[in-house]
């Protein structure tokens, strides 16, 4: 009697995720940087300030530039239906109004499929979409609705809170004050056991 060849463990699925952005010129922002500064009557020719437009512009060009991951899912063979959550991601991103940053964490959950995915890669989604010029609002919609459409969960809940510059350092100097925003897709928007499962878990008292 010849032993079965066993079968072979499925590969896990992966999506290679790239911004697609035009590529920087940083001699052309170093420049447009120096320019922007002087016109505001800031020399740069002090030893200490010399460098500042080339700082500049590889600060706010790293900023805007995500780090390519791929997204690697896995089957759900044991059929887990409860409720995985990433708590206190750390977020940063810049304001599209001002182009002041913003920072703050996110947390992000979701009620399994069909598949899993690797925890950490949640924190690579945030990133993905943060490192653009960006409002709240949209960010918090765009990280929920990505995950939705490639993980094809039972639910999908981000919330994001975030301190604005543009709005503690500047215009209202309403220092300490944070902003809430928060999607809920699927079970975790239509289920109250599961929404509120996932709101007392997210909330500012944890």
């Amino acid at each position: 009697m010849t032993d079965q060849a066993s079968t072979p463990a499925p590969e896990p699925v992966a999506l290679r995720v790239v911004h697609q952005a035009q590529e920087a010129d940083l001699a052309a922002a170093e420049l447009a940087a120096g320019q922007f500064l002087q016109a505001l009557g800031i020399s740069t020719d002090s030893e200490s300030l010399r460098g500042t437009p080339g700082r500049m512009a590889r600060a706010y060009a790293e900023l805007f530039s995500p780090r390519p991951f791929d997204l690697t899912t896995f089957p759900n063979d044991e059929g887990y239906d409860e409720l995985v959550l990433a708590r206190g991601i750390p977020l940063r991103s810049v304001c599209e109004h001002h182009l002041l940053p913003f920072v703050g964490t996110a947390h992000i959950g979701y009620l399994p499929g069909n598949r899993i995915l690797g925890l950490s890669k949640l924190a690579r989604v945030l990133e993905h979409f943060a490192c653009r010029p960006q409002v709240q609002e949209r960010l918090t919609k765009q990280v929920a609705d990505w995950l939705q459409d490639q993980l094809e969960p039972k639910g999908v809940g981000v919330v994001i809170q975030a301190e604005h510059t543009c709005m503690t350092l500047r215009g209202a100097l309403a220092t300490g004050t944070t902003t809430m925003t928060s999607t809920l897709l699927g079970l975790l928007r239509t289920d109250g056991r599961s929404r509120s499962e996932f709101l007392a878990l997210t909330g500012p008292h944890h």
